[in-house]
């Protein structure tokens, strides 16, 4: 009897304010869905990481004075390094080949390139890329070496950047949650104001606080499911319409946004919406009511 007095309750206070329930729900979607765009960015960033670490190349680009006996030496001395996976020698040709597969869309920068014009290089994969800087500091100065360029120093500029833009879902995700725990607030103050009488009575009849608190906190609760329930169509629409829709063709670029990526952010929002509009709404009425 009790449980179905409170769920009563419960849809009755909803209805009551029907204008400010529905903006809390609005807010709360909005909120928890720039939280889930942004968990779902951080993994996407984490799994290019991943990615792209694993393929990282490093190049030792050599002088146009070296001898046949500095690049053996140099070659060899590669290839026995601990920290060197696999060692692979270009020549000028085949690093013309590589030029002209990566500008075929110049083609007048490509004729205005010869082969001689290109250097000579060691490209190397290292059993831990975070071991660049010991690779560097080995080898530079070395006989026959003009430059060492490593992949990674131009994805740490390009991961910073994604990272500025994680931070920056973030904080809105976070100014927006701010402004639903305010109207969740109001909501709560507003409808236990209309119910000030009601509850003067019960407590006169010896109703716990829990029993008077409980409507209002699963009044928040409810809302914040809701909104999160929203968000997670939200979601769901930019992984059919965005990734898996009008960004499909950037897959070399861009790690692909599985349904597990989307399904794991589910239960992040609903636990979000429901326990921080609960907090909210309990520490309001505990101020507020005082009951």
């Amino acid at each position: 009897m009790r449980v179905k007095y409170v769920l009563s309750e419960v849809l009755v206070g909803l209805w009551r304010n029907v204008t400010m329930t529905v903006a809390m729900i609005i807010t709360m979607a909005v909120s928890l869905t720039m939280l889930g765009a942004s968990g779902l960015m951080y993994r996407q960033v984490d799994n290019m990481k991943d990615r792209y670490y694993e393929n990282i190349e490093v190049s030792i680009f050599l002088t146009t004075e070296v001898t046949q006996q500095e690049r053996d030496d140099l070659g060899a001395k590669l290839k026995g390094d601990p920290l060197v996976k696999e060692v692979i020698y270009e020549n000028k040709e085949q690093a013309y080949e590589r030029f002209k597969e990566m500008y075929q869309d110049a083609p007048d920068l490509v004729s205005a390139v010869k082969p001689d014009q290109l250097p000579e290089s060691f490209r190397l994969r290292l059993v831990d890329p975070e071991q660049y800087k010991q690779i560097f500091d080995k080898y530079t100065g070395s006989a026959g070496i003009e430059e060492i360029v490593d992949q990674r120093r131009l994805l740490d500029k390009i991961f910073n950047i994604l990272g500025a833009v994680q931070n920056i879902a973030l904080v809105a995700a976070m100014v927006m949650a701010i402004a639903a725990l305010l109207l969740v607030a109001n909501t709560i103050q507003v409808a236990a104001y209309s119910k000030r009488r009601e509850v003067a009575v019960m407590k006169l009849v010896g109703a716990s606080n829990w029993f008077i608190q409980a409507p209002f906190v699963l009044e928040a609760v409810v809302a914040g499911l809701i909104g999160a329930l929203i968000g997670f169509g939200a979601l769901s629409l930019a992984k059919v319409f965005l990734f898996d829709g009008s960004l499909r063709d950037l897959t070399e670029l861009l790690t692909p946004v599985g349904w597990s990526d989307v399904l794991i952010m589910l239960p992040l929002m609903a636990g979000a919406g429901a326990l921080v509009s609960a907090i909210t709404a309990w520490v309001t009425l505990r101020f507020y009511l005082r009951v």
